[in-house]
């Protein structure tokens, strides 16, 4: 028997800064993961999205900013950029974010699991009593005042009889992906190809990005910027004839963004296998050898038709299927799309998000919908609350929403925020008398959040 304040599963970005922020405050935390390593997605080199609006507004701070000060003490932080296109970036080496996620949790004395399962949990009237977990060394019981499901499927929420949705009314569900990353890529050459050839990238989606701007004054704008941050379309000339001459996948996007100057090395976003469900293991086990396939093939193709590849290597596949979608939980608010859409904010916000609406499809199709005015919008405390149960709360991709406002906050950027906010809420519901989180002061946890570094107001 395992006796905790607070017990947060899932360690990728949400679970990160939920058990950071728990022991932040004070109660003694366990981070439960079913992988060997922290950091999910953050571990891979996709950029942290979501953490800087179109305007050039920070949205997200506290562990987010405690992390990139870790990154550029260890000269692994690459910088800010903008694509010229819908969002900006937070681009940094992925080696060096695997020491500086370990560094933040062990600062403020977190315990971790690694290779543990969340197997089962007792509920005693909407409560949870005690949480199974599982590992090679046999099952344990876990108690705690606060359980946190950053499982980023909703596992333990599920395993709770929360309840959820999944995917779209008809059973779409975002396809899955595989990162990779390569080295040796001469920036220069690729940024003068863009500006030459502005129609096979996507530029200014973004009005308040675009700001009145042709193409090819933006294209030149992203040439200036110096880094090789480009997204060449699926309908643009470059990728579409590839697709249909069967020298590529049919894909919506080929996304470069940087993660080391040093090695010249950046990260590709290009892989899409559709009509699977990250719930179903077998099915979802059996795509790597489609995504690896891909990577190999895109990686043949960049070499072969786009100027700074040439030379260029595979340096590094992903380590493990990148999912964007399965389960949905039910909270007490549900975050909808036109909420993101609009830039709306709550009295009981308790984070931010700011990226588009983003809902990759089968193929080619994606669909793109700026937040309004360059902006961002809240993400209320009630969405972090699954509907029935009393000492849950839940951060990450599995949080309370409709499918447009996830294919928003599902990101790096929002994933953190959340992630700080459950787990400041869990040491409050700790270090109080308090039965239920739905009874905790609203305004204190988001002055609390304030006074960790966290943005919770002040933004557009």
């Amino acid at each position: 028997m395992l006796k905790y304040d607070a017990v947060v599963v899932g360690g990728g970005s949400a679970g990160i800064a939920a058990a950071a922020s728990a022991a932040k405050e004070g109660a003694r935390t366990l981070l439960v993961e079913a992988g060997p390593n922290l950091g999910g997605e953050l571990l891979t080199g996709m950029t942290i999205d979501g953490a800087i609006n179109a305007r050039g507004q920070w949205i997200v701070g506290g562990i987010l900013t405690e992390l990139i000060e870790e990154l550029k003490r260890m000269d692994g932080f690459v910088g800010a950029f903008n694509d010229w296109r819908l969002i900006r970036y937070l681009c940094y080496d992925p080696v060096v974010m695997q020491f500086a996620v370990v560094n933040v949790l062990n600062k403020y004395g977190v315990d971790f699991l690694l290779h543990t399962v969340a197997e089962q949990a007792v509920v005693e009237d909407g409560a949870v009593k005690e949480l199974i977990i599982h590992n090679k060394s046999g099952k344990s019981k876990v108690e705690a005042d606060c359980f946190i499901d950053c499982s980023g499927d909703g596992d333990l929420c599920a395993m709770c009889g929360a309840l959820y949705e999944v995917g779209s009314p008809n059973g779409d569900l975002q396809p899955v992906s595989m990162m990779f990353r390569m080295s040796g890529v001469e920036a220069e050459p690729l940024l003068r190809f863009v500006k030459e050839h502005p129609e096979h990238v996507a530029l200014g989606e973004s009005d308040e990005i675009r700001g009145g701007r042709t193409d090819e004054e933006i294209a030149e704008e992203l040439y200036k910027q110096g880094q090789p941050t480009v997204f060449f379309k699926g309908d643009g000339p470059l990728l579409r004839k590839a697709i249909e001459r069967g020298e590529m996948f049919p894909t919506a996007l080929i996304m470069i963004q940087p993660t080391s100057n040093q090695r010249k090395e950046v990260c590709i976003n290009c892989t899409r296998v559709a009509h699977v469900s990250g719930l179903d293991t077998k099915a979802l086990s059996g795509t790597m050898v489609e995504l690896l396939a891909q990577v190999r093939q895109s990686v043949k193709f960049l070499k072969n038709n786009v100027p700074g590849f040439e030379n260029a290597q595979l340096s590094a596949v992903g380590q493990r299927i990148g999912i964007r979608e399965t389960r949905r939980i039910i909270g007490e608010y549900v975050l909808t799309g036109e909420d993101a859409r609009s830039g709306r904010k709550f009295s009981d916000g308790v984070a931010k998000g700011c990226h588009h609406i983003d809902i990759h499809q089968e193929g080619t199709k994606q669909i793109r919908i700026p937040i309004a005015n360059g902006g961002s919008y809240d993400i209320p405390f009630r969405c972090l609350i699954p509907k029935g149960l009393k000492n849950v709360l839940v951060a990450g991709r599995c949080f309370s929403a409709d499918r447009e406002a996830l294919g928003s906050a599902r990101v790096i950027g929002g994933c953190l925020a959340m992630g700080q906010a459950a787990g400041t809420a869990a040491s409050m519901l700790a270090a109080s008398n308090l039965e239920d989180v739905r009874q905790l002061d609203v305004s204190l946890l988001r002055k609390t959040l304030k006074s960790q570094g966290a943005i919770v107001d002040g933004t557009y």
